[in-house]
């Protein structure tokens, strides 16, 4: 999913993060997500989300791939 991201640790932080809005939890905020995962530190999250500069466009294509391999083709 997160190939396209080249920098160390940027694909670990985007699979925490990923991870992190689909836990229970009423708070999507970084603070709260951090602390319910196990793994990233708080800062390197919340630096990952706010000042990262990578482009979205593979990460999104590649999302739209695997939907379209999930999905009915009657869906």
């Amino acid at each position: 999913m997160f190939a396209s991201l080249r920098y160390a640790g940027w694909q670990d932080r985007a699979g925490h993060y990923l991870r992190g809005l689909m836990l229970d939890g009423r708070r999507k905020s970084i603070q709260p997500m951090a602390a319910r995962l196990r793994g990233p530190h708080e800062q390197a999250l919340n630096h990952f989300v706010t000042n990262s500069p990578w482009d979205v466009t593979p990460v999104r294509r590649r999302i739209a791939e695997r939907m379209n391999e999930a999905l009915d083709d009657a869906a």
